[in-house]
């Protein structure tokens, strides 16, 4: 687990790698959300890299009478 500093501008530095492991660039987007106790950053991500993310997912699932 990495420790991070937040600065008197409300600002930290994301470890190099986390920014390694996730593909984060300079200048990329993140979503900020709280979420309980914890703060999160989501990468946002273009629809054409989305792109079968998915794949392998289990769709057999059972649904309610109203969504079939």
């Amino acid at each position: 687990m990495e420790t991070v500093t937040l600065s008197p501008k409300f600002q930290v530095v994301i470890p190099r790698s986390i920014r390694e492991a996730l593909d984060l660039t300079p200048g990329e987007k993140l979503r900020v959300l709280r979420y309980s106790d914890r703060v999160e950053f989501i990468p946002v991500k273009a629809v054409s890299e989305m792109r079968g993310f998915l794949r392998g997912i289990d769709t057999e699932i059972e649904r309610e009478d109203d969504r079939l």
